[in-house]
């Protein structure tokens, strides 16, 4: 391996690392604000892309209707829980949050459908009509076991997964496809030859997290899941209301699932299971900031981004097996420090 290919590699690996970043930030922020491990986080992205490949086609996705479906359930539970609490004031909120605004972006697909749409606006078609689903699926899966163990909700989400992986097969079938790239612009960078479309991911990357870390520091709500992240009782005991801002990190979570898959579909051959092996190479660099810090999550991710590159170039036939097999160090390394830290607190 000389220094060329080095370089080529670990730009590969970057840009990969980027968008396992924004998915692993997405599983942090959802698991710390309601202690589930969303599983089809990835399903999430996988089904932006697709939807986008199925609007560039001139098809409707099928996604479409799967959004209908949820927004409706939704709709009808959180009205149903209204009536029971006599607390009907309320239903103009729950129509505009589970029904108007899902259903929006997929009445605007269903009547384009065929239409010959600029990139941009296919893109923001193709975000707004999957940002709902994660929220959707909380109402509808989570929202009712809130309390159950984290085990439990991490069986729930696996069996979610899968019910989304059967959909997606039904949606858009076994094919792979490949949107099309945002730029095609090609970049000679101290004579070696970048692609533009690898800059941007990584570019966007850098911009999303960095406006993740202003909304957490400087805005209400941000500031609001980080109360329910850090102490949920003491969220309670200040006004904050666990389902509301669960509901928040859901939908926060899903446009970053979303973004990923826009990013990533132009780069790679999407098919309708892809989303569980992005999601999980995510969720081992999560495992590097225990699930709880954003910032050794973001190391993580770019770490596992440059091993896969590189382990594709010495074995491409072993690289997912190097990739996870990361996890069994990791998990050493944090059990031991748990234990010790458990120690002192037994001491004091």
């Amino acid at each position: 391996m000389d220094a060329e290919i080095a370089t080529i590699l670990a730009m590969d690996g970057i840009a990969s690392g980027a968008i396992y970043l924004l998915i692993g930030l997405g599983l942090v922020l959802i698991f710390a604000v309601t202690r589930v491990i969303f599983v089809p986080f990835g399903d999430i992205a996988a089904f932006t892309g697709l939807s986008l490949a199925a609007l560039e086609n001139g098809h409707r996705p099928g996604t479409v209707g799967l959004v209908a479906v949820l927004a409706v359930l939704a709709t009808l539970k959180e009205t149903a829980l209204l009536v029971r609490t006599r607390e009907l004031h309320r239903l103009p909120h729950t129509l505009l949050f589970y029904l108007v605004l899902p259903l929006a972006p997929a009445a605007a697909i269903w009547f384009t459908t065929g239409s010959v749409l600029p990139m941009p606006l296919r893109i923001v078609l193709a975000l707004a009509l999957v940002l709902p689903i994660a929220p959707l699926l909380d109402c509808l899966v989570f929202r009712p076991i809130a309390d159950a163990s984290v085990l439990l909700l991490l069986t729930v989400a696996v069996a979610l997964h899968f019910a989304l992986d059967g959909l997606g097969l039904l949606f858009f079938g076994p094919e792979g496809v490949r949107t099309q790239p945002l730029t095609e612009t090609v970049l000679d960078i101290g004579g070696f030859i970048v692609n533009a479309q690898t800059l941007l991911i990584v570019a966007a990357s850098i911009v999303f997290s960095g406006l993740l870390y202003l909304f957490f520091e400087f805005t209400l709500l941000g500031k609001a899941l980080r109360a329910t992240a850090i102490n949920r009782t003491g969220a309670r005991l200040v006004g904050i209301r666990p389902t509301s801002t669960a509901s928040k990190a859901y939908l926060l979570g899903s446009l970053l699932a979303g973004i990923s898959g826009v990013l990533i579909a132009p780069a790679t051959t999407m098919f309708y299971d892809s989303g569980f092996l992005i999601g999980l190479k995510a969720f081992v660099g999560a495992i590097f900031g225990a699930m709880a810090s954003y910032p050794v999550t973001a190391l993580g991710a770019i770490l596992v981004g440059l091993l896969e590159s590189f382990a594709s170039f010495w074995s491409s036939a072993y690289k997912e097996v190097v990739v996870f097999g990361l996890l069994i160090p990791i998990l050493l390394w944090r059990s031991l420090s748990l234990g010790e830290v458990e120690e002192e607190e037994a001491e004091e």
